[in-house]
């Protein structure tokens, strides 16, 4: 976790969540940010590097920011759900934290596997009339699991020598979306000694895109 960080407990749709608060050292939050880590069945916890570089950055930005681990990973109860389930329990996060600071914008990240929780959930969210302010994703599974579309803002973020999930495959999902990829040179799937470019990256393009704080 990071030092920041606050344990607590929901309940999803298969028993108990274990997730991690989170906030801005302001104590004012700009906006939510909810995280999602990579494959559980692969290791993936809510304590990845990347996964806590991306809430790092938004609590950089003034984002309170909310993370769990998926079913049976940690404390979390309940067994992987090929996507399913893990799109309905952040729906649950999604739901709890607007409870816990209404009228705040919600922005979705996640990396690898959970870009493709939060691309989902944004589709359903859309669909509901209730759409997150923005998507920024990290490692995005195109080509491994059925991304959906996703709206034009939505920062991607890439490593150029990943082969897990090839640039290829992720250009060939963003092209017809026309949506631009900000590549890491040099950087592989989990980005070993380079997670302050994606911590950097989330933080300019947010801001200069229209996000909070200056315009740079």
């Amino acid at each position: 976790m990071n030092k920041q960080s606050q344990k607590f407990y929901l309940t999803g749709h298969a028993g108990k969540m274990e997730c991690v608060l989170d906030e801005p050292e302001d104590g004012t939050p700009r906006g939510i940010a909810l995280v999602a880590h990579p494959h559980p069945l692969y290791g993936g916890t809510m304590d990845n590097k990347v996964a806590q570089t991306l809430a790092r950055a938004f609590v950089g930005l003034g984002y309170v920011t909310a993370r769990f681990n998926f079913r049976g990973v940690g404390a979390s109860e309940g067994v992987y759900d090929d996507g399913r389930g893990e799109v309905d329990d952040m729906e649950v996060m999604f739901d709890y934290m607007l409870q816990q600071y209404p009228g705040l914008p919600v922005a979705l990240s996640g990396f690898s596997f959970g870009t493709f929780v939060q691309a989902q959930l944004q589709q359903r969210l859309t669909a509901q009339g209730r759409p997150a302010e923005r998507l920024a994703l990290v490692g995005t599974a195109a080509g491994k699991w059925p991304m959906p579309p996703v709206p034009p803002d939505t920062i991607l973020i890439h490593g150029e020598l990943d082969d897990t999930i090839t640039l290829a495959q992720v250009f060939e999902w963003a092209r017809p979306l026309d949506i631009p990829v900000t590549v890491i040179p040099g950087a592989d799937h989990f980005f070993h000694r380079k997670l302050v470019h994606i911590k950097n990256l989330v933080a300019q393009l947010w801001r200069r895109d229209g996000g909070p704080g200056p315009a740079l």
